[in-house]
């Protein structure tokens, strides 16, 4: 009991003593789950790390611009595929996790975490607005004694050229009063097996104390974290793996390609590869590149790299051949609508799934939009079928068209039937991939959805990527 009172007493009193290590302070809060955590960004990354948090009983508080976001995570709800409403209700209930709009109460936190979008600007450029506004929102807010991370994937650079100033013109000094570090994100929405607490962690801070304090911080929810000597290396780090990631799509896309040409089963080829032990590693080809990071994320890196004179051949090349996807795919439909006698022009086309990847909801940059909007400029009637997307609208920066939006339609015999080409764009598990080729005329399948099995029974005749 007196180690108790002792450690209560010492933890109220380093929140106003000046002249106390910052570091030992902030260990000592995490140690007795004292820390209150703030997550600024309650989107695919924010909303999952801060109910992990709160799980293993830290106070936190969620920041968001969203009101709709804030109201329905303070009613026990999950508006994100990887956190349960059963989760967030635990959280809320034991009054673990609160949301808010209010961004004053960042001076209540002990650690802020950054987990805002970072996009694109239509020039390909990094656009930092949102690190930039949280960042002032922290400047704003911010108290001796807290912890700063941005989760945020951005150039290497950011956290030490971007965000240190604009704390330091407050007055503060690194390590003396606020510790500063970067670890990137990687969240893989719709995967069972692989979740915030057993994804290894990457901690990079600016200077060895953001690194050790952070690292401690991480290793309560995650069971791996892999420290490195700065935040410029686990910037770094996070471009390096979803580069590596978009180069070899690249790679499979253009096999595809050639594999078509050459009258060779594209899949049958990689599954063949695939068999050597060593040296190899299969990926696949597919309609082009989606989500937030995969297509987004080389940018960063050869336009950091630009900056320093360095002209990046390889992410150009791959970023070419996978943004020509969709167009190919329009290519192989128009061809096959041409052996049918069919144009273009007044087709009845169905497309199954619009997000970006299988079983999720996420439609960020997913190559089956470019898809839509250049059949459509072509004159064709086109309608889609995803069981995880209501509305599809087109006014997002990164599709051709600002055409009327659509909406989900029930995936009937007579709709099936009906279609002049049935694009497979994203396989999703719930879909009876089978009934679809005993009903359809025409299947393009751009996602190696069907199986030998299907494929041997099917009524349709099928187009492969």
């Amino acid at each position: 009991m007196d180690d108790l009172f002792s450690s209560a007493f010492i933890h109220t009193a380093n929140r106003t003593r000046p002249n106390a290590m910052i570091k030992e302070e902030l260990k000592g809060l995490i140690a007795d789950k004292s820390a209150r955590i703030g997550v600024i960004g309650l989107g695919y990354v924010g909303l999952p790390l801060i109910v992990e948090f709160s799980l293993k009983g830290y106070n936190a508080i969620g920041f968001e611009v969203d009101e709709t976001k804030t109201s329905e995570i303070n009613a026990g709800r999950s508006y994100i595929v990887d956190v349960t409403d059963e989760n967030v209700r635990t959280c809320v209930d034991n009054g673990k996790l609160t949301a808010t709009t209010d961004f004053s109460q960042l001076n209540d936190c002990d650690v802020i975490i950054i987990c805002v979008p970072t996009p694109l600007r239509k020039t390909k450029d990094p656009d930092m607005s949102y690190i930039l506004t949280a960042g002032t929102e922290i400047q704003n807010y911010m108290r001796r004694g807290q912890l700063i991370i941005l989760e945020s994937t951005t150039y290497p650079g950011t956290t030490d050229e971007v965000l240190q100033p604009m704390f330091e013109e407050k007055g503060f000094k690194l390590d003396e009063d606020f510790l500063l570090a970067f670890s990137p994100e990687r969240v893989d929405p719709g995967n069972p097996q692989y979740q915030t607490h057993n994804i290894p962690k990457v901690v990079g801070g600016v200077g060895e104390a953001s690194t050790e304090v952070a690292a401690y911080l991480y290793g309560q929810i995650v069971g791996q974290v892999h420290p490195v000597s700065s935040a410029r290396v686990a910037e770094a780090a996070k471009l390096w793996e979803n580069t590596f990631r978009a180069i070899n799509i690249g790679m499979a896309n253009e096999m595809a390609k050639l594999c078509n040409a050459l009258g060779i089963d594209t899949w049958e080829v990689v599954r063949a590869a695939a068999t050597k032990p060593f040296g190899f590693m299969p990926f696949f080809p597919g309609p082009g590149i989606g989500g937030h990071c995969i297509p987004l994320d080389p940018h960063y890196l050869s336009w950091k790299a630009r900056q320093h004179g360095f002209d990046s051949q390889f992410i150009s090349l791959a970023e070419h051949v996978n943004s020509t996807m969709p167009n190919y795919v329009v290519e192989l439909v128009t061809a096959a609508l041409n052996e049918d006698r069919k144009a273009v022009n007044g087709s009845k086309i169905l497309i199954l799934g619009v997000a970006y990847k299988k079983d999720i909801d996420d439609m960020r940059e997913s190559p089956a939009l470019s898809i839509i909007d250049l059949l459509r400029a072509d004159g064709a009637d086109v309608v889609y079928h995803d069981p995880f997307v209501p509305e599809v609208t087109f006014d997002h920066a990164y599709t051709i068209g600002d055409g009327e939006p659509l909406y989900n339609k029930e995936l009937t015999d007579e709709l099936i039937a009906d279609s002049d080409c049935v694009i497979i764009c994203t396989e999703h598990s719930i879909v009876d991939y089978g009934r679809v080729c005993s009903l359809a005329n025409l299947v393009v399948d751009t996602r190696n959805a069907l199986s030998p099995e299907v494929r041997g029974g099917c009524a349709a005749r099928v187009v492969r990527l």
